[in-house]
């Protein structure tokens, strides 16, 4: 599995970076959701985004934000990716794709096979798709619940894009995952995590050599 690459999302700290750079993570993400235990302010975020070595893919997660929030935040924070992880539309998508030049991962939340449809729709706006798990009804977070979904909807299935697989990975159960899915990306927050919002180097460190 070494060619697996790894996002570790919702870092608030410059330790969480130096444990992201030190496990040799491929992307660092940084939330800017209000509901989040990870939510960063523009200057939190713009200091980790300097304090990332080159390579390191910095990606910014919002969720249904609009022109004026991505404008604060593009302005502020030097950035590789937007992951856009709310409610946007294909167009929406590809109005900020092309607003802003940066390349965009939409996540798309699944619950059972009715919901691979939308993974089709969006990667022929996005430039990667991330496969997460659905929140439940009512949830606060449409990411970082640490729940899963059954990865063998996702076996012999491929799409336009690069994709990312997400939702309850930990280092105990990733390579299984990847197994499974012949997922070549995975994300995790809550999976390294040693409380809601608290990034745990040792937990970052299994996780990247369990994927990788």
């Amino acid at each position: 599995m070494a060619d697996v690459r790894v996002k570790i999302c919702g870092l608030r700290s410059p330790a969480d970076m130096a444990a992201v750079v030190a496990a040799g993570a491929g992307y660092a993400g940084f939330v800017f959701f209000s509901k989040s235990p990870r939510h960063l302010t523009l200057e939190e975020a713009r200091l980790l985004a300097f304090a990332a070595p080159p390579g390191l893919a910095k990606v910014a997660l919002t969720v249904g934000a609009d022109n004026a929030a991505l404008d604060a935040i593009i302005d502020a924070v030097p950035l590789d990716m937007l992951q856009l992880h709310g409610q946007e539309t294909p167009e929406r998508v590809a109005e900020i794709r092309e607003r802003y030049g940066l390349p965009v991962m939409k996540a798309i939340g699944v619950a059972d096979e009715g919901d691979l449809a939308m993974l089709t729709d969006y990667s022929l706006v996005a430039d990667q798709i991330l496969i997460d798990a659905k929140p439940p009804k009512g949830a606060d977070l449409p990411g970082g619940n640490g729940l899963s979904f059954d990865w063998r909807l996702l076996v012999g299935r491929k799409w336009l894009r690069p994709w990312m697989l997400a939702g309850g990975l930990t280092a105990e159960n990733v390579a299984e995952a990847i197994r499974l899915t012949g997922a070549r990306q995975v994300d995790v927050s809550s999976g390294v995590e040693s409380a809601p919002g608290v990034k745990d180097a040792a937990k970052i460190d299994a996780f990247v050599k369990a994927a990788t």
